[in-house]
């Protein structure tokens, strides 16, 4: 059997099966786009758990015709423009998502930048690509996915019920929203069952803003009975919140949801206390962490021995 090049829509399948593992993982590619772009509002819509519709809207920066030509394309992005994998500082950088999900899904993306005099339109299904249109849209972007796996039917037998994808979508959106309290989200399902809503509390301090994220987000027993952490060691930066050990409820989230990056913090409270439940910020100096290129989210310290003690 001769060996081949595949046909770049073959190929954006195989990618999808491991960018987008289901509705959950489409929701934070295209909530992380939208903080990227520099959302202060992002609006969620989900619906039959994200398997018939997924809608992110937000009011970023838009993207002009050409860039949103470029953006369905795979391994193109503007996260990157120094071309220096060390200084990331965005939440994506590969330029897979878009096209891995155009790939198995019928997408639209209508975006437009501000003061432009007009929104423009891109759609793709199962990887068909159709040239941009002139649309009516405010400024910033929408995408739209729906029919999610459509074209690789052999995905939707590992999904779980719609109520359950929709309760994992959901927490998605509530970690990526404990890390940006700046930012309004607001998440819908079917027959416009608000599912979560938070506004933006950007006011004060920052940790002021990030209290008040955390107590609508955790209540307010957390956020009265938490100290505030923050600690630099080696150019890594840790900020958050420790609830105290007689916070009889165990919560724990961070802003990453590997077990690579979540591990060490753990590792370094364990020998304080065993019972303080902990909402951390993770903000490296970048060339302090190790990224991985590849799809799944993976990240660690370059330094173990900053987790010693």
């Amino acid at each position: 059997m001769a060996i081949r090049l595949l046909p770049p829509v073959l190929v954006n399948r195989i990618a999808a099966g491991e960018v987008v593992e289901r509705p959950a993982a489409a929701v934070k590619e295209l909530v992380e786009n939208a903080i990227d772009a520099g959302a202060s509002r992002i609006e969620v819509v989900l619906k039959e758990g994200g398997q018939a519709l997924i809608s992110v809207a937000d009011n970023g920066a838009g993207m002009t015709p050409d860039e949103l030509a470029l953006a369905i394309e795979r391994h193109c992005t503007s996260k990157l423009p120094d071309d220096d994998l060390s200084h990331i500082a965005a939440l994506g950088f590969r330029g897979e998502a878009l096209p891995s999900i155009g790939a198995v899904s019928r997408m639209r993306i209508v975006s437009r930048p501000p003061g432009a005099a007009n929104a423009w339109e891109i759609a793709v299904e199962a990887g068909a690509k159709h040239a941009p249109v002139p649309a009516a849209h405010p400024p910033g972007t929408r995408v739209e996915v729906r029919d999610l796996f459509f074209a690789t039917p052999a995905r939707l037998k590992f999904l779980k019920t719609p109520r359950t994808e929709r309760d994992l979508a959901v927490d998605m959106v509530r970690r990526l929203a404990m890390a940006y309290p700046a930012v309004a989200f607001n998440v819908t399902g079917d027959e416009e069952r608000v599912l979560l809503r938070l506004t933006a509390t950007a006011e004060g301090s920052p940790a002021i803003a990030r209290r008040a994220r955390l107590a609508a987000l955790l209540g307010r027993d957390f956020a009265e009975n938490s100290i505030e952490i923050d600690a630099e060691r080696g150019g890594f930066q840790l900020t958050g919140l420790a609830g105290l050990p007689t916070l009889n409820q165990a919560l724990c989230a961070t802003n990453c949801s590997s077990a690579r990056c979540a591990a060490p913090i753990r590792t370094c409270w364990r020998a304080t206390a065993t019972r303080w439940w902990r909402c951390f910020s993770t903000g490296p100096r970048r060339r302090s962490t190790s990224m991985s290129t590849r799809p799944r989210p993976r990240c660690g310290f370059a330094n173990r021995a900053w987790c010693a003690g």
